[in-house]
């Protein structure tokens, strides 16, 4: 099958499951601190446990070759914390605002837009300047047990490789810790009219794990996805040059079809327009801050936190430090401050 059409399938079942599970990090990070609620939380930890195991058995079984993003601090920690910031303003991270298209949120389409402009602006545009400005990355020989992806012997950083020992070892003891946290947190009681935590938490995960096996160059993303659209679609505007659609490019189409059909059949699909013209403006800045962010640092809280961080990558741990922080200082000086 065509890589394309795979990554379209992939993004239909994630876009069912993101609007089924109603997931959104934005929400997740945010409740915990806000509102004491952790039962979106507990969904993303959840698919991190299964697809901390499943990446580790893709690779021991010579299916894929585990590929963490580079780690550029200060590009991780600039970005992390624009992108947490701006996903408050823009009501929804990344997959968020990007399922919710499907829903009929307008407001979700006009934060995708400005998201992903600026995410391609910062990758091979006029903000190109903004990446040269953060450094360059960190990086390692080490390569235990030949599970990492290496370039001329080079490998990004992760806990595993960072101390030299066998990936397992630390993702055995991770997923220990989420299992713990998981059995221990006590979780926020919601009226559920879709999946429940533990029904959305394990079909996350294993939606991520098909992606990896079908992409091969690394699990499920958004930024990416959104950049190939823009650029494609904007050099197809020249004829002659056709560019071709890539896998995490179809991958958004999925989505949006996919949570539009699984919003159809729950009766959830509305057209909604804000009232206040003043929250587009919102939700446009708050677009260009989370394009800014994942841009410059290599993802975004799908790219980095549900598929990063299964792979114990030093960059996806720093980005989501954070994206927490400047999450919880935004929703702070907007909701919290008076």
């Amino acid at each position: 099958m065509d890589s394309r059409l795979q990554g379209f399938f992939v993004g239909i079942l994630f876009g069912i499951v993101l609007q089924r599970g109603r997931i959104c990090f934005n929400s997740a990070i945010r409740d915990v601190k806000m509102t004491k609620d952790n039962y979106l939380m507990k969904i993303a930890l959840l698919a991190i446990l299964v697809e901390t195991i499943g990446f580790q058995f893709a690779a021991q079984m010579g299916w894929i070759k585990l590929s963490p993003i580079a780690f550029v601090p200060l590009a991780q920690i600039v970005g992390g914390f624009l992108f947490g910031a701006g996903m408050v303003l823009a009501g929804g991270c990344a997959s968020g605002i990007t399922y919710r298209i499907g829903e009929g949120y307008i407001t979700a389409f006009v934060a995708a837009v400005f998201f992903g402009v600026t995410a391609s602006a910062v990758r091979g545009g006029p903000l190109t300047f903004v990446n040269n400005w953060m450094g360059k990355a960190i990086t390692t020989t080490n390569n235990p047990g030949g599970f990492y992806a290496a370039k001329d012997g080079i490998v990004n950083l992760t806990l595993a490789n960072l101390l030299n020992i066998n990936p397992w070892i630390v993702a055995i003891i991770f997923t220990i810790l989420l299992f713990i946290i998981l059995i221990f947190w006590k979780t926020t009681k919601r009226d559920v009219s879709g999946f429940n935590w533990i029904t959305a938490g394990i079909a996350l995960g294993l939606v991520g794990i098909i992606a990896y096996l079908s992409q091969k160059s690394y699990p499920l993303g958004i930024t990416g996805g959104w950049v190939n659209l823009f650029r494609t679609t904007t050099a197809n505007l020249d004829p002659t040059q056709p560019i071709p659609y890539n896998w995490i490019g179809m991958e958004i189409v999925g989505i949006i079809i996919g949570a539009y059909l699984a919003a159809l059949y729950s009766k959830e699909f509305k057209l909604r327009i804000p009232k206040d013209p003043k929250t587009f403006v919102q939700v446009a800045l708050g677009g260009i801050l989370m394009g800014l962010g994942a841009g410059s640092a290599g993802g975004c809280n799908i790219g980095h936190i549900l598929s990063g961080l299964p792979h114990l990558a030093i960059s996806s741990i720093v980005f989501t430090i954070f994206v927490v922080l400047g999450n919880w200082l935004m929703a702070w000086f907007l909701f919290e401050r008076r």
